[in-house]
């Protein structure tokens, strides 16, 4: 995940029913740094000491994420990266790759080291296979960039699970330098030669194909679908990257039939800019506001919002409860997601939610802003 002065690197993860899709509270605890591991000139997997005690707490899935949380500079930054090895009890492993101007990333990058510790939330997410059975089952991913990091865990649990399942993986990049994982994705095609389809598509550099050969648009993600992973063969599909390019492959496979629910999707940016919650605010005596009731953790409280400081749910409700949930503040992870109680509110973004949890009145606190004078919302259903 890409970290930028917005939210850049935080990602987003959706998926349909199962088990894949549930979601758990989060719970951030101090972890140690196990290791700190160079994987290009501007990315490092930083690895976390799992104490046995809390060896369930963090027990997760393929292509879940965590947020990680520090302080810079007198200010808490917090930042979500996809957990890229298989489940373990002991370790957790994430990549973190520069962003120009992005302050957690290039303090990653060049200060953290073994022996720091870092707060971490429990794993989130369900950017994961729904599929129970994975016999004779054809898995696909499209990836960029740090794109590659959930499907680095995904495609080492599909193809170990099972010995007829197969892996293809579409991976793009403007060069080869640029190409993270590129001795674990060696040795996967090593150990899984028939049933591990692997290209890579560089866009500023020639390949012999010319299809693997520049950036991905309409044009040349036809000819991938066309002729290196057809999706009639195909039995689940994970898209990670940018909001352009999984959009555009969102819109390639819905016109070539491919059903919805059989499409997972994880986005680490979505191309506008964002802020973190925004405190403090002053509420008048003598200013119209509007009240906000939250349960959390079983414990109820409420807060007076002021109308003209347009807040959304998550900054009031952190005005008075820190430890409300949430990742990014930007509609992308759905860490602050909650069921909307009693009132209405009006949601800006959502890259998080499923059509079935917005029926059932979930909302992202974090873009959500009351259009009546109270509302209400529960974030333990």
């Amino acid at each position: 995940m890409t970290d930028s002065a917005a939210m850049a690197d935080v990602l987003v993860a959706n998926a349909v029913g199962g088990e894949g899709s549930r979601r758990t509270r989060a719970r951030f605890h101090a972890l140690t740094v196990s290791a700190v591991r160079p994987l290009t000139a501007d990315a490092v997997e930083v690895s976390f000491a799992i104490p046995e005690e809390l060896a369930a707490v963090y027990r997760f899935l393929p292509g879940q994420y965590v947020a990680l949380r520090t302080t810079l500079e007198g200010e808490e930054v917090r930042r979500s990266y996809s957990l890229c090895r298989p489940p373990n009890r002991e370790s957790i492993s994430v990549a973190i790759k520069r962003d120009h101007g992005g302050r957690f990333s290039t303090w990653a990058q060049d200060g953290l080291r073994p022996g720091d510790v870092l707060d971490v939330m429990s794993p989130q997410g369900g950017f994961t296979s729904t599929l129970d059975d994975l016999e004779g089952v054809h898995v696909a991913g499209i990836a960029a960039g740090s794109g590659i990091t959930p499907m680095m865990a995904l495609a080492t649990t599909v193809l170990a699970r099972s010995s007829t399942s197969r892996f293809t993986l579409v991976y793009t990049n403007r060069s080869t330098k640029d190409v993270m994982f590129v001795e674990e994705l060696a040795d996967l095609k090593d150990r899984y030669p028939s049933r591990l389809a692997l290209h890579h598509v560089l866009s500023r550099e020639q390949r012999a194909a010319p299809v693997l050969s520049g950036r991905i648009d309409e044009e040349r993600l036809g000819r991938i679908l066309d002729g290196l992973v057809r999706p009639e063969t195909v039995d689940e599909w994970f898209l990670c990257g940018p909001l352009e390019l999984v959009s555009l492959c969102r819109d390639g496979l819905g016109a070539r039939g491919v059903s919805s629910d059989r499409v997972r999707f994880e986005l680490f940016s979505t191309g506008e800019e964002k802020r973190g919650p925004r405190r403090p605010v002053v509420v008048r005596d003598d200013a119209p506001t509007v009240t906000i009731e939250f349960t959390l953790d079983g414990q109820s409280a409420t807060v007076e919002s002021p109308v003209d400081a347009n807040e959304s749910i998550l900054d009031a409700a952190l005005r008075v409860r820190p430890d409300v949930p949430f990742a990014c503040a930007g509609g992308v992870c759905g860490t602050c997601r909650a069921r909307v109680i009693t009132g209405s509110v009006n949601m800006t973004d959502n890259y998080a939610l499923e059509p079935d949890e917005l029926e059932r009145g979930y909302v992202l606190t974090c873009q959500s802003h009351p259009t009546t004078d109270r509302v209400t919302v529960d974030y333990d259903s």
